[in-house]
């Protein structure tokens, strides 16, 4: 088993990956925060579930991409404050994806919330990835 230096960005790109690759259901290792991206993505309608799986050694996160007409509904992941360079964000600065279509995930003292939440809670962080 290799160290990932930065989890969140591994698992943005298992999703991307598998969102090219059309697949259905895709594992990542378990950690609170991937929980907490997949549930964002699960509420803004990015996949289409997500579930903890506790059977195996090592705890892992069971992701089921939404298919449309054949295609993934996520077309995109960035990820945006990184371990060599954190971004962060305040309330009134909490960036639109592109003019609203896509959500910018977010690091908050109140949990990990989407934009559009951070926004109407009023309050900013740490600007962990954008999907769109």
């Amino acid at each position: 088993m290799s160290t990932v230096t930065d989890p969140i960005a591994d698992l943005l790109a298992r999703v991307r990956n598998a969102a090219r690759a059309q697949k259905i259901d895709m594992f990542v290792q378990y950690s609170k925060m991937k929980a907490e991206i997949a549930r964002i993505l699960k509420e803004e309608g990015y996949i289409a579930d997500y579930s903890v799986d506790t059977s195996a050694a090592h705890p892992r996160i069971k992701i089921t991409n939404k298919l449309i007409d054949h295609t993934c509904a996520i077309t995109g992941l960035r990820r945006v404050s990184r371990p060599g360079l954190r971004r962060y964000v305040g309330a009134k600065e909490i960036p639109r994806v592109l003019g609203g279509m896509g959500t910018s995930i977010l690091s908050t003292p109140r949990g990990v919330l989407s934009g559009r939440e951070a926004r109407k809670q009023k309050v900013g962080g740490e600007l962990l990835a954008y999907v769109w």
